[in-house]
C-alpha cells in the first residue's frame, strides 16, 4: 500500500543510493548496441563553492538532457569535476590558518602551505559535489576530475610548453587588473564595478576657501566618487590661474595617478583647445615636461576636452601612450603605495618638489588627499565635483583594483581565435539562442593577449626556469629545463623556477579533452570527443567557452562541442538580480529541504524559456510540489481502484474511446517532450509534460473514468481495460516525467513494480526508470478518439469559462443548447450527457436550429453552443459591468504606456520596475481580450 503522501526528504537519499549501487550513470550504461555517443562536460564548480541558484539551473538543464538521451539509448557520459579556484581556495585556507592561530603562509613557506591546501581539499572540497547529487545530477561520479589532479596537471604542462614552442606564449610588461590585497593579477571576470558618488564640492574663486580637513572627512567615508579639475601650466609661459591661455585643464577621478602622467590628449577637431596640440605642459609637483598630443580618445564634448594620460595606470591611457610613444611610469608598488624613491622612470626628466618625494610609501588613498591638498596650495586645483562613476573592485578581496604595469606571462590568442571564429561561422559549433553568436564574434574579433600568470601559490606553477643571467627555459620538468640550460650555457647552472601560477581559466580551457584522458590517447577520448553539448551562462562565453574552442581546435584539431546552450540567469520574483547586499538571495538547498528537489527542478525547467531570465518565486516551487503531490495521489487512486498491469496488455488494442484518447494524448506529450529537450526548449518540453499529467490525465481522464472504475453494472471488460490502461499510463508518466522529476518518478516506478504482471519492455532495463527506453508511442495517435473526448473536454471547459466570465452563481445550473449540431457531435454529446451535466453544472441539454434569446454564445471546434441566461443573470447589468471594467483597463494601459514612453523613467527606473510595468500592461491587455470575448458572447 502506497504511503498517503509523497515525502521527498524520506525518498531522495534512498533513491540516490539505489542509482549509485546500480552504477546507473556510468559512461555508456544502458546504451543501445552501436549507440551514438552523447557527452556533456560539467562546467566545473569551484572546489570552495556551495550550490547557488545558477548552479541549480545549469545542472538541472544538463541533467534533463543526459537523462533524456540516456533513455533514448545513446552512449551517455556526463563528465563531472571541480575547479581548483586559485584565489578563492587560497583565501579560504589562509582564513582557516588565521582562525586556528597558525602562522601565515609566507612565514610557513610554499611547500607547507600547499600541504595545508591539499588537506583542506580532502576534508571540505567535496561539499559542492554532494550538493549536486542532492539535486539529482546523473553524472558518472566514478570519473570525477579535479583541475589539479595528476592527469590534468600533466595536460596543463604539455599545453603550456607546446604553446611556448609555437611562439604563442611569452613574457611581457603590460597593464593588468591588480589586486593590492592579494597582490596578484586577476581576470576581468573577478572584477566587479561598484558605483560611487561623492559629496564634497569646491570651486576656486567661490565663497569658501579650500578646506583640506573637510575633504579628508569626505574621503575617509569613501575615497571614490569625485572629479578633480587640475590646471597644467603650458611650457614657456608664466602660469596664471586666472588666465586660461597659460594652462590646459584636465579632470581625473584618481588624482594620485597624475604623478605618472606623461602626456595630455586633445581631439584634433577640438575647436576650443585643438591649437595646443604639439605644445608641452609642465606637470605640477613633478616638473616633468609632457607633450600635448592629438588623439580621438579625447572627447571634445566631455569634461574639459583634455585628458591626462597615465600609461602605467589606465588601460585606455596605455593604448594612447603606445600610439604616441609616451613614457610609461609606474608610481605604485604591489600594495598600491606610492613608489617614488629610487624610481628611475619617475625621476628621469623630472624635478619633483620635496613635498612630492615625501609622498613615497603613502597608501594610494592617503596620497590622493595629499596630492589634492598640494595642488590646491600651489593654485593648480580648479574645482572638485561630486561625480557618479563606477570603480573596479576585486570580487573576493573587495578592494579597489588598480591597472598596474608588471611582468606577466601572456598567450597570443589571435591566431587561435581565428580558428575558433571560423568554426562557428562554418556551423561546426552552434550557439542557442543564436543571438549569443554575435557576442562570441565580437570578442574574438577584438581579442587581446591573455594574461595567464597569477601571483599565487595555489595553482599550476608555471613550467619556466631562469638561469643566473635571467635566461628563461620553458619545459615540462626541471630535468628537461636543465637539459636546455646545459645546451645554452655549455655547463650545469643553478636554475630558479618561476614562482607564479597559471590563471585558473587556463586549465579550464582544456576541460573537454583533458578530462577524457588527454594527453594520453585514451578510449574515452576517441569515443566522446568532440562532446555533444555545453550548457553554460553568458557571462563566461569569453572566459571559458571561447578559450575551450581555441584550445580544442589547436590541440585536438576539432571543436570541443557541437552545441552551446546559453541559459539565462535566475532573478528574484520581481526581476531583480540576486545579491547578498539586497538580501534577496534564494538558497536552492533551502527549497529542496522545503519542497523537494523535483519541485525545484521542474520549476527551473518550466521557466527556462530561451533568452528570458527566470523570475523565481517560492510560490512557484510550492506549486510544482503540489504537482508532485497530485501525481502521487493519482497513483494512490489507481491503487485503490484495482488498476494494475495486466500480462499481455497491448495499448494499441484498447477499444474504449476514453482509453484510446488518453493513450493518444500520451503520444502527443511524448512527441512534444522529445521535440523540446534536444532543441533546448526546456519550458516547452516541461509544459507538454505538465499539461498531459495534470490536465489530461489527472483532471480529465481519471474524472471521466470514475463511472467505469467505480460505477455499478459496468461492463467488466470495459472496467478491466480501463484499469489496465490507467496502470500503463502511470508507467508512461514515470518515463515521460523522469528527466524533470527523477526522484518522484523513480519512487513511483519502484512502488508500482509489484502491482500486477511484471513489466515487459521492448528494450532497456526495467529495474530503474532511468535505465528504461524512451517510449515510442507514435502508433497510439488516435484522431477519432481525440475528436470525441477532446470535444467533450473543450465543451465542459468553455462552459465553465463562460459561467465565470459572466458571473453565473457557482451553485446555479443553466441549460445548454446545441445549435444545428452535426450528427457526430450530437452522438458525442448524448453519449457523454450525464458527465457534461455534472461537470459543467448543466440542468438539461437540448438540440435546436437557432440560439435562444438572451444566451451566451460558445464556439467549440466549429460547433455552436448556447447558454440561455434569462432569469439567471441580468444580461444588461453584466454588459455594463464588463464595459466599465474594459474602460478601467484602458486607463491602466494608458498610464503604463506613458511611463514606458517616458525616456526619463526608462533611464532612472530599476530594471525590475520597468519589467513589472511591462507585465502589468501585458496582463491588462490579456484581460481586455477576455472581456471582449465575454461581451461578444452576450451581444
Amino acid at each position: 500500500m502506497m504511503d498517503k503522501t509523497f515525502e521527498p526528504a524520506a525518498v531522495e537519499a534512498r533513491i540516490s543510493k539505489a542509482w549509485e549501487e546500480a552504477n546507473a550513470f556510468a559512461a555508456g550504461r544502458g546504451a543501445a548496441p552501436g549507440a551514438e555517443p552523447y557527452c556533456i562536460v560539467i562546467p566545473p564548480p569551484n572546489v570552495t563553492g556551495s550550490l547557488h541558484m545558477g548552479h541549480a539551473l545549469n545542472n538541472t538543464l544538463q541533467d534533463v538532457l543526459c537523462r533524456f538521451e540516456r533513455m533514448r539509448g545513446k552512449d551517455v557520459l556526463w563528465q563531472p569535476g571541480t575547479d581548483h579556484a586559485g584565489i578563492a581556495t587560497q583565501m579560504v585556507v589562509e582564513r582557516r590558518l588565521a582562525a586556528e592561530n597558525k602562522t601565515d603562509r609566507r612565514t610557513m613557506g610554499r611547500e607547507a602551505f600547499l600541504a595545508e591546501v591539499w588537506k583542506w581539499k580532502e576534508e571540505s572540497g567535496g561539499t559542492i559535489v554532494n550538493q549536486l547529487k542532492r539535486l539529482g545530477a546523473s553524472c558518472d561520479w566514478s570519473r570525477e576530475r579535479f583541475t589539479m589532479d595528476e592527469g590534468l596537471s600533466q595536460a596543463v604542462l604539455k599545453v603550456f610548453v607546446a604553446l611556448h614552442k609555437q611562439g604563442l606564449i611569452y613574457r611581457a610588461k603590460r597593464l593588468v587588473n591588480w589586486d593590492p590585497k592579494f597582490q596578484t593579477a586577476i581576470s576581468d571576470l573577478e572584477v566587479v564595478q561598484v558605483e560611487k558618488t561623492g559629496s564634497f564640492k569646491w570651486q576656486r574663486g567661490g565663497e569658501d576657501e579650500f578646506d583640506a580637513a573637510k575633504l579628508d572627512k569626505a574621503l575617509n567615508k569613501d575615497p571614490g566618487g569625485h572629479l578633480y579639475y587640475f590646471n597644467y601650466p603650458l611650457e614657456g609661459v608664466t602660469y596664471d590661474a586666472d588666465d586660461a591661455s597659460t594652462y590646459i585643464q584636465v579632470a581625473t577621478t584618481r588624482p594620485e595617478t597624475m604623478l605618472g602622467d606623461t602626456g595630455v590628449a586633445v581631439h584634433s577637431e577640438n575647436e576650443r583647445i585643438g591649437h595646443l596640440i604639439g605644445r608641452n605642459a609642465v606637470l605640477p609637483l613633478v616638473g616633468r615636461i609632457i607633450p600635448i598630443v592629438g588623439d580621438d580618445y579625447a572627447d571634445p564634448e566631455k569634461g574639459t576636452g583634455a585628458v591626462k594620460i597615465t600609461p602605467a595606470h589606465d588601460f585606455n591611457d596605455f593604448e594612447v601612450g603606445k600610439r604616441h610613444k609616451l613614457a610609461v611610469i609606474n608610481i605604485l608598488d604591489g600594495e598600491a603605495r606610492i613608489l617614488l624613491a629610487e624610481n628611475e622612470a619617475f625621476l628621469a626628466g623630472s624635478t619633483p618638489e620635496g613635498e612630492t618625494l615625501a609622498l613615497h610609501g603613502l597608501d594610494r588613498f592617503a596620497a590622493r588627499k595629499a596630492v589634492v591638498a598640494l595642488m590646491a596650495q600651489r593654485g593648480y586645483l580648479a574645482r572638485i565635483e561630486p561625480n557618479t562613476n563606477t570603480v573596479p573592485h576585486g570580487d573576493r578581496s573587495d578592494v579597489v583594483i588598480e591597472p598596474w604595469l608588471t611582468d606577466q606571462w601572456y598567450v597570443d590568442v589571435k591566431p587561435l581565435a581565428n580558428r575558433a571564429l571560423k568554426a562557428v561561422q562554418d556551423g561546426r559549433t552552434k550557439f542557442t539562442p543564436e543571438n549569443w553568436t554575435k557576442v562570441y564574434y565580437d570578442w574574438l574579433e577584438n581579442i587581446e593577449p591573455w594574461c595567464v600568470s597569477r601571483q599565487l601559490w595555489w595553482g599550476h606553477q608555471i613550467p619556466a626556469w631562469y638561469g643566473p643571467d635571467g635566461e628563461c627555459f620553458v619545459a615540462e620538468s626541471e630535468a628537461a629545463a636543465q637539459a636546455l640550460a646545459l645546451g645554452h650555457y655549455g655547463g650545469a647552472v643553478q636554475l630558479t623556477r618561476d614562482e607564479d601560477v597559471l590563471d585558473t581559466w587556463f586549465s579550464s580551457a582544456l576541460w573537454p579533452f583533458s578530462t577524457l584522458g588527454w594527453p594520453d590517447d585514451t578510449a574515452e577520448l576517441k569515443r566522446y570527443y568532440p562532446t555533444a553539448t555545453l550548457v553554460t551562462a553568458f557571462v563566461i562565453i569569453f572566459f571559458w567557452v571561447a578559450r575551450m574552442m581555441m584550445m580544442g581546435l589547436n590541440f585536438m584539431d576539432e571543436v570541443p562541442f557541437r552545441d552551446v546552450y546559453i541559459h539565462a540567469i535566475v532573478r528574484d520574483e520581481k526581476g531583480a538580480k540576486m545579491s547578498k547586499s539586497k538580501g534577496n538571495v534564494i538558497d536552492p538547498l533551502t527549497l529542496v529541504d522545503q519542497y523537494g528537489a523535483d519541485a525545484l527542478r521542474f520549476t527551473l525547467a518550466a521557466m527556462a524559456a530561451q533568452g528570458r531570465d527566470i523570475k523565481l518565486a517560492t510560490a512557484r516551487v510550492e506549486g510544482y510540489r503540489n504537482f508532485a503531490t497530485k501525481i502521487w495521489n493519482a497513483a494512490r487512486f489507481a491503487e485503490m481502484n484495482g488498476c494494475a498491469r495486466v500480462a499481455g496488455f497491448d495499448p494499441a488494442q484498447v477499444k474504449l474511446p476514453l482509453n484510446r484518447w488518453i493513450l493518444s494524448e500520451a503520444a502527443t506529450a511524448a512527441e512534444g517532450i522529445a521535440a523540446g529537450i534536444p532543441s533546448f526548449k526546456f519550458n516547452e518540453a516541461a509544459g507538454a509534460a505538465y499539461r498531459f499529467v495534470w490536465n489530461q490525465f489527472c483532471d480529465w481522464y481519471l474524472e471521466l473514468a470514475k463511472p467505469v472504475l467505480q460505477g455499478e453494472g459496468v461492463d467488466p471488460d470495459e472496467k478491466a481495460e480501463t484499469q489496465a490502461t490507467v496502470a500503463h499510463v502511470i508507467d508512461l508518466i514515470c518515463q515521460l516525467l523522469h528527466p524533470f522529476m527523477p526522484f518522484l518518478t523513480e519512487e513511483l516506478w519502484a512502488q508500482k513494480a509489484g502491482e500486477g504482471a511484471p513489466r515487459v519492455l521492448p528494450s532497456g532495463d526495467a529495474s530503474l526508470v532511468c535505465l528504461t527506453r524512451w517510449p515510442d508511442l507514435a502508433a497510439l495517435k488516435d484522431a477519432a478518439a481525440e475528436a470525441e473526448i477532446g470535444f467533450v473536454v473543450d465543451l465542459i471547459s468553455d462552459i465553465r469559462s463562460v459561467r465565470s466570465e459572466v458571473n453565473v452563481p457557482a451553485g446555479t445550473q443553466a441549460p445548454l443548447v446545441l445549435v444545428n449540431a452535426s450528427s457526430a457531435t450530437r452522438a458525442t454529446v448524448e453519449a457523454w450527457a450525464p458527465m457534461i451535466q455534472r461537470l459543467a453544472r448543466v440542468s438539461d441539454i437540448a438540440f435546436e436550429t437557432a440560439s435562444p434569446g438572451q444566451s451566451a454564445q460558445i464556439i467549440v471546434r466549429g460547433e455552436v453552443a448556447a447558454l440561455p441566461l434569462a432569469g439567471i443573470i441580468d444580461l444588461e447589468v453584466e454588459r455594463t459591468r464588463l464595459t466599465k471594467e474594459m474602460a478601467k483597463l484602458d486607463q491602466d494601459i494608458a498610464t503604463v504606456e506613458r511611463k514606458l514612453g517616458n525616456p526619463d523613467f526608462m533611464a532612472r527606473a530599476p530594471e525590475e520596475i520597468v519589467e513589472e510595468n511591462r507585465e502589468r500592461k501585458a496582463a491588462a491587455e490579456a484581460r481586455k481580450l477576455k472581456i471582449a470575448e465575454a461581451l461578444a458572447r452576450l451581444s
